[in-house]
């Protein structure tokens, strides 16, 4: 995976720069030495790695305008950070760039509940907005596997969704406002405490962005009601096709599950290994979750039932108590964590409609066997978020390389049948050289050119998104020696 070359002017000036950033920060706020600097050199794409000039981690909005500024002012490029759980790179630093960390920003700055909305600074972590308002009987919906430790900031940068996006929607169905301070240290407010802003759409620009525009200090987030009851459904079945079949089944029916959730095999057997959530031996598995009253729970799983039993299921068990219900999660919650302990693996990220299901599944199959690399399959079948989990071994010669070429075949797949590269992950730097197979090249520059707009000497977030061919000459010219 390229990235530019950094640009030794700038690198030359690191120990003026640090010493401007120590005049709006803290000095335990500015982290410079090398070895320090290495707790920021990647993010959960561990396949690369490079340590930053130096990171800095801001406690307010009026503090990162002013580090943006400094940077601004003496062409310092920008990689913000939320807590560094990006599958895509979208956090990977330059050696001549400054990390700007958001991790200091957490309080919660306004609850309101009557009108349903929190507001929180974005390096809170996702499941701790819930935590938040959940003793109020309210709770946040965007659900990703990885809300224990990721920040709302990078929800935001990449829109995030989770588990029960099928009924919630992603981020971009729960942001209603933003405080965006811009590279040049201008604080700017997006939307806010009401249904929905008029004029231009800012939010839905912002809002899976990538750190592209600016840097998300501020959010204003829906709050809902907790559902009176929720209870899932497990369902195995003998091959990966039936169980597509199956879900295509389920959401052409008109029934809303909060979620129907996806393993393969060989998710299934580690999963059981590690969390022991007595799941059976199939070829493929189901967890489809209904929520309501118990009158409504019991209309919605009659009529799920009715659509799984069709398809001859290995097994079909409704969770009888809430222990039950907990342990059917338990282990798709603990999937990636499970599969991290018996294998190198890069988890991919694209999105295809329901109905190509189990076309998409058997030629992930077929692409397995041909590259020789074994793929485990977890994902949000509700709404066709894919996330194939390619195994490799990092310490292997050439093993990387082939998984990135079984990974793009894979994700060229999903454009093919008319999805997306991405649902929720983002493109950071792992999709970046694929834009050009799901853009034209009139598409990618009318995306640049929103970029020169917010940030015209592209110093935010440079080398991601954008073919590194494709922005050469606008990156060109913000790196001249300075």
């Amino acid at each position: 995976m390229d990235m530019p070359a950094p640009n030794p002017a700038i690198v030359a000036k690191k120990s003026r720069l640090v010493e401007r950033l120590k005049t709006v920060l803290p000095s335990d706020a500015v982290i410079s030495d090398p070895l320090e600097t290495r707790a920021y050199e990647c993010d959960a794409l561990t396949a690369y790695t490079c340590p930053p000039l130096c990171a800095v981690l801001p406690a307010s909005t009026q503090e990162v305008a002013a580090v943006l500024k400094i940077c601004h002012e003496m062409g310092v490029p920008v990689v913000p950070r939320g807590s560094g759980t990006s599958l895509a790179g979208g956090a990977l630093p330059t050696a001549d760039c400054v990390i700007l960390g958001v991790a200091k920003l957490n309080d919660v700055i306004e609850t309101d509940y009557d009108n349903r909305f929190i507001r929180v600074q974005t390096g809170r972590t996702n499941l701790s907005v819930t935590g938040a308002v959940e003793s109020d009987g309210f709770f946040y919906a965007p659900d990703p596997s990885s809300q224990l430790a990721c920040a709302i900031a990078g929800n935001i940068a990449m829109n995030s969704g989770g588990a029960h996006c099928l009924k919630y929607g992603v981020t971009t169905n729960n942001l209603m406002g933003v405080t965006l301070v811009q590279m040049d240290g201008t604080i700017v407010e997006m939307g806010g405490a009401h249904l929905d802003a008029g004029a231009y759409d800012w939010l839905g620009l912002i809002c899976g962005s990538e750190g592209q525009l600016g840097v998300v200090t501020e959010a204003t987030l829906r709050i809902l009601p907790k559902p009176e009851g929720a209870r899932p459904v497990l369902i195995g079945y003998a091959s990966a096709e039936i169980a597509g079949a199956c879900v295509s089944d389920i959401i052409k029916a008109g029934v809303l599950p909060v979620a129907i959730e996806y393993m393969d095999r060989k998710v299934i057997e580690v999963v059981e290994r590690h969390a022991q959530a007595g799941y059976p031996d199939c070829e493929a598995l189901l967890i489809v979750e209904v929520e309501g009253s118990p009158a409504e729970i019991d209309e919605q799983l009659g009529l799920i039932k009715q659509i799984a039993a069709k398809h001859d299921p290995v097994e079909l068990r409704e969770a009888a108590d809430a222990d039950e219900a907990a342990r059917i999660w338990l282990g798709r919650k603990s999937a990636f964590g499970a599969m991290g302990q018996i294998n190198d693996y890069m988890c991919l990220d694209g999105t295809i409609p329901v109905s190509e299901l189990p076309f998409v599944l058997r030629r992930i199959g077929e692409m397995s066997k041909e590259y020789g690399l074994e793929v485990g399959n977890v994902f949000h079948a509700g709404d066709g978020n894919m996330h194939p989990l390619i195994l490799f071994d990092a310490n292997k010669p050439g093993d990387l390389e082939l998984c990135e070429a079984l990974g793009a075949d894979i994700l060229k797949l999903c454009v093919e049948v008319g999805g997306c590269l991405t649902g929720e992950h983002g493109v950071g730097i792992e999709k970046r050289d694929l834009m050009n197979v799901q853009f034209t090249p009139e598409d990618l520059e009318a995306q640049m050119q929103i970029k020169d707009v917010f940030d015209p000497d592209w110093l935010l977030n440079p080398a991601k998104v954008f073919p590194l061919q494709t922005s050469a000459s606008r990156r060109n010219a913000q790196s001249m020696p300075v």
